[in-house]
């Protein structure tokens, strides 16, 4: 005799459930990182000899990249740079506009929609677990790295280009839009290390 077992509705109920929350908090999470980096860039100071400016931007755009991983977090940076490039002022020091992409600090901008499948295939394990802190040490500084390789030589063509700037050397444009911002970002790595730790095991598993 064929024995017929009940569906456990119970176990598929729970299971939707779960699912749509996941669904939910993805969703959410894209804008959510948007709006935090927007608010990095209201911490803005202009560094000498160029004026880009040192921001928290950074910090978040890293964070956004561990916690959302490569789609999701393109799609956040891209929804921020969208808002600002329409006119809403996000960018740093209140900038908004297609001006301030085509600018000396449109490359770095740029850096952080290139950046993020970066740190995730660093910090993912194949099981889809997170590697150790040394391994999110690895990609807040890779995160950081795309973002200068993009926005240095950017900020080299721009201000060769630019006939109301002066001309700058590839030496000056690695000083001034690099290596001066080597301090803060170590800071920043730091920071997003210590809060990855702490939570970045338990959003991969309601996000990744």
């Amino acid at each position: 005799m064929r024995h017929h077992h009940a569906p456990n509705t119970t176990t598929d109920t729970a299971r939707d459930h779960s699912a749509s929350l996941r669904a939910l908090l993805r969703l959410t999470a894209v804008p959510a990182f948007a709006l935090l980096t927007a608010l990095g860039a209201m911490v803005a100071f202009p560094i000498p000899p160029f004026g880009v400016p040192q921001t928290l931007q950074t910090l978040m755009v890293l964070l956004c990249a561990m916690a959302l991983g490569p789609k999701l977090g393109m799609a956040s940076m891209g929804l921020y740079l969208l808002a600002g490039v329409v006119g809403v002022p996000l960018f740093a020091q209140g900038e908004a506009g297609w001006a301030t992409i085509f600018g000396q600090t449109g490359g770095y901008l740029i850096g952080f929609i290139a950046c993020q499948p970066v740190a995730h295939a660093i910090i993912r394990r194949p099981d889809g677990s997170v590697r150790g802190w040394g391994a999110i040490v690895a990609a807040g500084l890779a995160v950081h790295a795309v973002v200068f390789a993009v926005g240095v030589p950017w900020l080299y063509a721009v201000r060769w280009l630019d006939p109301g700037a002066d001309p700058i050397t590839i030496g000056q444009a690695v000083f001034g839009g690099f290596v001066v911002f080597i301090p803060g970002t170590v800071l920043k790595v730091a920071v997003a290390t210590l809060l990855a730790v702490m939570w970045l095991p338990g959003v991969a598993r309601r996000l990744w």
